[in-house]
């Protein structure tokens, strides 16, 4: 695996996009504080630059380091779940704006998958993490689904997982206001 990592790495921090396994489902990302790498993630999928993308990170500290106020249910929900939790955030900070909510949001899941683990870590910057797919196209759950267009568009394609067929789902995505108030976006 550490060879993935580095091999991924190397892309990353040369502006690069990969396609990588999940916990959840395949995904396409990039450097989250690169502009370019961003809009190409866009390109790749074809989608809106108003649609938000999801970001990855490795752990608490990073997640602080992003959100400016962590409400203490954030902190209950995800030791409570089961299943891989994205929360939509108020008041992101230190992330480019093509990656902010027009009401000035951000998705962030904490990832439990030792590779992204091990990526964002190596990167110490949260990780694009989007589905798979070109926009409006369905998610693919396991790699052999995912499209030949977008494993040409990308710059590496990570070599972990790929036999695998486990039917991963995305997973929960919940906007959780600084007021306490929860809103489910995606059970």
């Amino acid at each position: 695996m550490q060879a993935e990592v580095e091999a991924a790495l190397k892309i990353l921090e040369t502006g690069g996009v990969i396609l990588y396994p999940t916990e959840t489902i395949w995904g396409i990302g990039c450097d989250a504080t690169n502009v370019k790498a961003i809009q190409k993630v866009f390109e790749i999928k074809n989608r809106p630059a108003e649609k938000s993308l999801i970001l990855l990170v490795d752990g608490d500290q990073m997640l602080m380091k992003y959100v400016s106020d962590v409400p203490a249910l954030a902190w209950e929900l995800m030791e409570m779940t089961e299943k891989p939790l994205t929360i939509i955030y108020d008041k992101p900070y230190h992330l480019p704006p093509e990656l902010i909510g027009a009401d000035n949001t951000i998705a962030i899941r904490v990832t439990t998958d030792p590779f992204c683990k091990s990526l964002i870590r190596k990167l110490k910057k949260p990780l694009v993490s989007t589905s798979a797919n070109l926009s409006g196209e369905k998610s693919p759950a396991i790699f052999g689904e995912i499209s030949e267009k977008i494993k040409k568009s990308v710059d590496h394609i990570v070599n972990l997982r790929r036999d695998e067929t486990k039917r991963n789902a995305a997973s929960s995505i919940i906007r959780l206001k600084n007021n306490g108030e929860i809103s489910i976006i995606r059970p």
